[in-house]
């Protein structure tokens, strides 16, 4: 059984002239679409599936009426052979069924691999070259230390909501949630930092305790070998022998 499918994009347009072509090439069974190519949702193209059998032929006027691109012509006409289901297109005059339309959609498959290379290829080597000159991707990040302490304190006031918070603020949910977790990051971060005041001190007593070395006797540091030098001698080989 040979089944129609015929599109056009807006409502102005008439699908009759596709229909007369589709009757002439022996369609039984004429499905439509009033649809543009980039919307993903066409339920004439769903129905038409759901009721092709194995066997049946799918024929359309020309290939841009039944994929939106060559990725989405490729994928709507493999699922068509899986079931079993040839397609034929009039202008181009390509049947799946014969080999040589098989051949062409095997070229088509790789065409449409070699895009995606290539626009992969072309998308890393935009990231690389924008990070190398110190940019990346995404939404640039809130760093205002005073809304992070406000979202902090607000959110930790019981008697404020979130959303007065957000209207407050005029952020969103997540955005006040992580500007409240910076500010408590930072709130963190600088108890456990050192104070100018404390680095002083310790400064302090460390240059008053140089000092104080500094003064003791050479004696009272050198100790006990300085000590016996200054005993008379019969006293130090006394020392010695015990």
């Amino acid at each position: 059984m040979r089944i129609g499918y015929c599109r056009v994009s807006t409502s102005d347009q008439s699908t009759e002239p596709q229909e007369d072509e589709l009757r002439r090439a022996g369609c039984e069974k004429i499905f439509r679409d009033v649809a543009s190519g980039a919307r993903a949702s066409r339920p004439g193209l769903d129905e038409m599936i759901a009721h092709a059998r194995k066997g049946d032929l799918i024929v359309v006027v020309r290939l841009d009426r039944l994929g939106r691109d060559l990725r989405d012509l490729l994928e709507t006409v493999r699922m068509l052979e899986r079931g079993g289901r040839g397609f034929k297109s009039l202008v181009e005059n390509i049947d799946s069924t014969t080999p040589g339309g098989k051949l062409i959609f095997h070229i088509f498959a790789s065409l449409a691999e070699f895009e995606r290379a290539l626009i992969r290829e072309r998308t890393l080597a935009g990231l690389a070259a924008a990070r190398a000159r110190g940019r990346v991707g995404g939404r640039p990040k809130n760093t205002d230390t005073r809304k992070q302490t406000m979202a902090m304190s607000l959110l930790a006031d019981p008697a404020n909501s979130v959303t007065d918070v957000c209207r407050l603020l005029k952020v969103s949910r997540s955005t006040a949630y992580r500007l409240a977790r910076a500010g408590a990051a930072a709130a963190k971060a600088a108890k456990k930092s050192p104070s100018p005041k404390s680095t002083a001190k310790s400064s302090s007593r460390v240059g008053k305790k140089g000092r104080a070395e500094r003064k003791r006797p050479a004696a009272a540091v050198t100790g006990k070998k300085n000590t016996l030098k200054a005993r008379p001698a019969a006293a130090r080989r006394q020392v010695k022998s015990k």
